[in-house]
């Protein structure tokens, strides 16, 4: 669980840090330091925000009956399959303008005033912010009370972001950006498929969706729990010595529809090499 979760912390909080490095960046090339101090009022704002809602999620439901939990753990969990999809395809159509368009917004809203500069902060770092707070809250509830894997996980992922950005900024780190998104994309899309299968499983053990009586296979007299295959099985692709049939059908479908799906080549930019500007390293 820790690989997995620091995976996907890794993702989610380097493109934020992106968002922030292209922003400030622009802020400085420009001569407009004025407006940093607002940007960073913005970005703070969004951490809050995104903080809050996965403390909500976290302690609103932990004093709910067992049922229910279980269904809104569920929910959440194919909530955030769904935001993790979305956002894998959207960085792999949307990377080689990404740069471009923040400074195009930030540059319009340099002539409204401060708040509108804080406004392209906070809604630029918000988009990610709340989709890790779902996928955590998803996957801390999939690794069961008391297991603090997944925590540690997402600290180290979203550390080693700051720590990228930083470099990122000061030019001496270089980052081959189609290449990142692609293989953790391959990867993400793996680790949502087993959150998949765990979110059907709670809604089943909930009693919302029929079948957690129709095992596909049940080898756990035959597997130790604490096997390190079983648990490398478990942290990364949530997959347990006893599925359903649901279980493996959804991960079985999921990762076999999404994966070519994202694998499968893009159409090239209109005058230009498709992969240029995500080669391009930003810098400040």
């Amino acid at each position: 669980m820790v690989v997995s979760t620091a995976l996907i912390g890794l993702r989610e909080g380097l493109e934020a840090a992106l968002v922030v490095v292209v922003l400030l960046a622009f802020l400085v090339r420009t001569d407009r330091r004025w407006a940093l101090p607002w940007v960073w009022a913005g970005v703070a704002a969004a951490v809050v925000v995104s903080a809050a809602l996965g403390a909500l999620l976290t302690l609103g439901t932990r004093e709910l009956p067992e049922a229910t939990g279980e269904a809104v753990g569920g929910a959440a969990s194919i909530a955030a399959v769904g935001l993790v999809t979305a956002m894998v395809f959207w960085m792999r159509s949307a990377a080689r303008g990404m740069a471009g368009e923040l400074r195009g917004r930030l540059d319009r809203a340099l002539s409204l005033g401060p708040l509108a500069v804080a406004l392209v902060g906070f809604l630029g770092v918000g988009r990610e912010g709340l989709e890790t707070a779902v996928f955590a809250y998803a996957t801390v509830q999939g690794a069961g009370d008391g297991d603090t894997a997944p925590l540690l996980g997402w600290a180290l992922g979203l550390l080693g972001a700051a720590l990228l950005g930083v470099l990122v900024y000061r030019g001496a780190l270089r980052i081959d950006l189609a290449r990142f998104f692609r293989w953790t994309g391959v990867a993400l899309v793996l680790v949502a498929a087993g959150i998949l299968a765990y979110g059907l499983h709670e809604l089943q053990e909930a009693g919302v969706l029929p079948g957690e009586d129709l095992p596909a296979f049940d080898v756990s007299g035959a597997v130790d729990p604490g096997a390190w295959y079983a648990v490398l099985l478990r942290g990364v692709l949530n997959v347990t010595p006893a599925m359903t049939v649901l279980q493996v059908a959804a991960w079985v479908g999921y990762v076999g529809v999404v994966l070519p799906l994202f694998l499968r080549p893009a159409r090239p930019a209109a005058g230009g090499s498709r992969l240029g500007a995500e080669r391009t390293a930003v810098r400040a």
